[in-house]
């Protein structure tokens, strides 16, 4: 949007296919594979510790696949929530990059103002 790429969602990225690993493998929330735990199991390995799970290749091509699905969906919700807001974003951006901050009722405001994606 505006005109600059960064690394700052390499983290971010990271952190919601951690979230998507423990919803499909860990807390059962997958309409494809059902509502059972396909934890990582620690392993040493010359000094070092290692993680795997103890299932069959189908199986972990499915968790693979489940777990892109939903960080696939939440990006593209995410994207439909910026375009419904961007002049809202737009607004925000002018305000940080005037003040640096924005908190408290101004933030309040603000938030109060965004619109579901439709």
């Amino acid at each position: 949007i505006f005109g600059s790429i960064t690394t700052g969602a390499s983290n971010d990225l990271q952190r919601a296919t951690d979230l998507a690993d423990k919803m499909v493998t860990s807390y059962g929330m997958s309409d494809t594979l059902g509502p059972l735990a396909y934890q990582k199991q620690q392993s040493q390995f010359l000094g070092g510790m290692e993680m795997a799970r103890n299932v069959s290749p189908a199986t972990s091509e499915a968790i693979d696949q489940e777990i892109k699905t939903i960080v696939e969906t939440a990006h593209e919700k995410a994207l439909a929530i910026l375009k419904a807001n961007r002049h809202l974003l737009e607004t925000i951006s002018e305000k940080l990059l005037e003040t640096e901050v924005i908190e408290g009722d101004s933030l309040t405001e603000l938030l109060a103002q965004v619109q579901p994606a439709s």
